[in-house]
């Protein structure tokens, strides 16, 4: 189904993130975690893409997969780092023939390690969008609309630009070149994503805003999002609950479902147009939340 056709429903939108697996333990892992989570029936999922598109065949396999499954309507992340026009042309045709009705168009991050490396031919994010947008107008897709677009937005502050106008100035830019929608990458102070809707409707910026949110439930997985670039905002009254939860395990997991829970409940509460869940491919967080909500498999928000 077209993201146009989900996000203006009258109820907010419930969403997971995926990514493809590595291993072998790491698929059966994925596929418990699918098999949980299908119940809550999402209005769509999306499935990472790995910097400068080293993940690129297992992403394609993982979205073929999830096809196969009437509960996921799959979205892939498309990334501009190191890819060229007839790259990206080939995997649009391929996204196309195989029915896939929506993408995720990032810029993208290197792989860790790599150095200096050119760009490809797509230097921001909305250079990529307006490239499908292109596809799209030549008539490609079995959907007349071609592909709906979702970008990222980000609450807490784009690594890479400091400026926080101009960085603005690029959210609008892709919208502007076509995109439909805004997924935004983790926050864990609401605050941040109260003020980040606020600054788009000043920018002029109208299409829907997904919040995206991890229940951290795990030390590794608090210290893993400090540490990406530009790193994770945790507001002091979580840091301070983590502390008291100490080397306790079970008592650090309480905290994280806590956190998250009470985040969604303000998030529904200001009329959000929906939740993307970064599940880390587990199913106990999302779901030990969503039932902190109050809310049961079928059953929406």
């Amino acid at each position: 189904m077209h993201i146009t056709d989900i996000l203006p429903a009258a109820s907010p939108t419930l969403s997971f993130e995926f990514f493809p697996p590595r291993t072998a333990e790491a698929a059966g892992e994925l596929e418990g975690a699918l098999e949980q989570l299908a119940a809550w029936q999402p209005a769509f999922v999306s499935v990472t893409y790995g910097a400068g598109g080293t993940t690129r065949d297992r992403t394609q396999a993982l979205v073929a997969k999830l096809r196969q499954n009437p509960a996921f309507a799959a979205i892939p992340h498309l990334t501009c780092v190191r890819h060229t026009e007839a790259e990206m042309m080939s995997l649009l045709e391929g996204y196309a023939a195989a029915g896939v009705s929506n993408l995720l168009a990032l810029r993208g991050d290197l792989p860790t390690g790599a150095g200096p490396s050119p760009e490809g031919d797509f230097p921001h994010a909305a250079d990529l969008v307006r490239f499908i947008r292109r596809f799209n107008e030549r008539g490609s897709h079995p959907d007349p609309r071609g592909f709906g677009i979702g970008v990222a937005g980000f609450p807490e502050g784009h690594p890479a630009t400091p400026n926080r106008m101009l960085e603005m100035d690029h959210l609008k830019a892709k919208i502007d070149a076509g995109a439909d929608y805004i997924c935004t990458q983790v926050f864990f102070d609401n605050h941040d994503f109260h003020d980040f809707r606020e600054r788009c409707d000043l920018a002029g910026i109208r299409v829907p805003i997904i919040a995206g949110i991890l229940p951290l439930s795990h030390p590794a997985s608090l210290r893993r999002m400090a540490g990406l670039a530009g790193g994770s905002h945790y507001p002091a009254r979580l840091q301070r609950a983590f502390q008291r939860a100490g080397e306790d395990a079970e008592a650090f997991r309480r905290v994280g479902i806590h956190h998250a829970t009470t985040q969604c409940a303000d998030l529904l509460d200001h009329g959000v147009a929906g939740i993307h869940f970064y599940t880390l491919n587990r199913a106990e967080p999302t779901m030990a939340v969503l039932s902190d909500l109050g809310l049961a498999p079928g059953r929406g928000w």
